[in-house]
């Protein structure tokens, strides 16, 4: 038996012993028999090659020899890692620390998670915070199947088996004119027909526009794309034409544009927040009841 095949047990063997003064008391401190303990004292000496203890016998019973004392230092201090890393692991298991990896679109990222991340970063700050940036809900879902992510947001309806899915919310489309403009109450959709339009780019929101648009007979003319929120806000503010927007995406603390509802109503979006099927961490299902709440 070498070094290499000593366990926990043996030092906790050798510790007991010095601290209790026996063999005897140090099996009743650990709950062991005295035979058990005298097995485990035995086995360290014959991995080290050279006694630990001294047995005087009677009242004296044992003291360490100057290999002991050696050996006694090397216990404690790996008996103290042995108990960071119990403490490490239950941590992992409950969450309190680890990586909290997030898969998140842009107007999620600007309008929600910044308030549940808040919230994260104040009531666990052992936990990681690694948030990744898509579009595209196949992305997100690979990632999430994958374990690059622990927890994602998607728009709706998503149907996969690998996944649990949970609905935060509804985002409906409203018509976002300049301050200016001469639009108040709703917007017809039919109105909308050879207006200058501001959209997004091929995206999901931009698919959900478009086949709402083609359903009430209003073939779009879109003066301006982009994907970046801001930017279709920006050229509402401008007056280039009117911006079919989710809700969720609007600045609604710009003073120079305004939101009207549309009529009748575009499908709302559905805001999903998405776990792994195979079970998530702790951490994960913490913050999926976090987003509700913010959401609710």
């Amino acid at each position: 038996m070498s070094v290499a095949d000593l366990s926990l047990r043996h030092l906790q063997a050798l510790v007991a012993v010095h601290e209790q003064g026996s063999y005897r008391r140090a099996a009743d401190y650990l709950g062991y028999s005295q035979a058990a303990i005298t097995q485990q004292i035995a086995a360290l000496e014959k991995a080290l090659g050279l006694p630990v203890f001294q047995r005087h016998g009677g009242p004296r019973g044992v003291s360490l020899t100057a290999v002991g004392e050696d050996a006694l230092e090397a216990a404690r201090d790996l008996l103290a890692r042995a108990g960071q890393f119990e403490a490490r692991c239950a941590a992992l298991r409950d969450g309190t620390v680890g990586r909290l990896a997030i898969g998140t679109f842009q107007s999620v990222s600007t309008r929600l998670l910044p308030r549940v991340l808040a919230d994260v970063r104040s009531e666990e700050p052992g936990v990681r915070i690694d948030i990744v940036e898509s579009d595209d809900n196949e992305d997100l879902i690979r990632h999430l199947v994958n374990g690059r992510l622990d927890v994602t947001f998607l728009i709706g309806p998503v149907v996969d088996r690998r996944v649990k899915v949970q609905e935060v919310c509804r985002d409906p489309f409203v018509a976002m004119v300049s301050g200016d403009s001469r639009l108040s109450g709703e917007v017809a959709l039919r109105d909308l027909e050879g207006q200058p339009l501001i959209g997004h780019q091929s995206c999901l929101c931009h698919e959900i526009v478009e086949d709402g648009l083609r359903a009430a007979g209003v073939e779009a003319t879109f003066a301006f794309r982009s994907n970046d929120n801001g930017a279709v806000q920006a050229m509402a503010r401008a007056g280039l034409g009117i911006a079919v927007m989710p809700l969720l995406a609007v600045d609604p603390a710009d003073p120079g544009v305004r939101g009207l509802p549309l009529r009748p109503p575009l499908p709302e979006r559905q805001i999903l927040v998405a776990l792994p099927r195979r079970g998530p961490a702790s951490v994960a299902a913490r913050f999926v009841t976090r987003v509700i709440a913010a959401a609710g």
